[in-house]
């Protein structure tokens, strides 16, 4: 079985598993793609859904579901309250998001629209849409 599960920092997720490497895997292998969300982390993944959840490609059963939290949403909800709510506590006691992306330069990497602009380059790249860059925005603000 091969789980990916990596996470890009920009773009699309890098194929760590080539087309080749799925090829001399045994049948009836398992490939869990998570981060098919970025695109995949696995040359031979493909999207699939719920309702077709897994294809088989060289004899390898692949699983390429989007958004896989989303089938077990009460503990996922869970779990992002667990780690958003000191966050949101922080927003709070800074002032609001403008203190806290302003005085936490790591914060603007989660901040994908900002006072009506899109400002994730790689998002907007996809789709084809003007952004602006957040640290530019913050450092004119006012």
């Amino acid at each position: 079985m091969v789980i990916g599960a990596v996470r890009a920092d920009k773009g699309r997720s890098p194929i760590i598993v080539t087309e080749e490497m799925v090829r001399r895997m045994k049948p009836n292998s398992v490939i869990i793609d998570v981060c098919i969300d970025q695109g995949g982390c696995v040359e031979t993944s493909e999207i699939t859904n719920l309702k077709n959840p897994v294809f088989k490609k060289y004899g390898v059963i692949h699983y390429c579901v989007p958004n896989i939290a989303s089938r077990v949403s009460r503990t996922s909800s869970t779990a992002l309250s667990n780690i958003f709510a000191p966050y949101l506590l922080e927003i709070g006691e800074k002032g609001g998001a403008d203190e806290m992306i302003f005085s936490n330069k790591w914060f603007m990497h989660g901040v994908y629209a900002y006072k009506g602009s899109l400002t994730n380059g790689d998002l907007a790249k996809k789709f084809n849409m003007p952004h602006k860059d957040l640290g530019l925005l913050m450092a004119a603000r006012l």
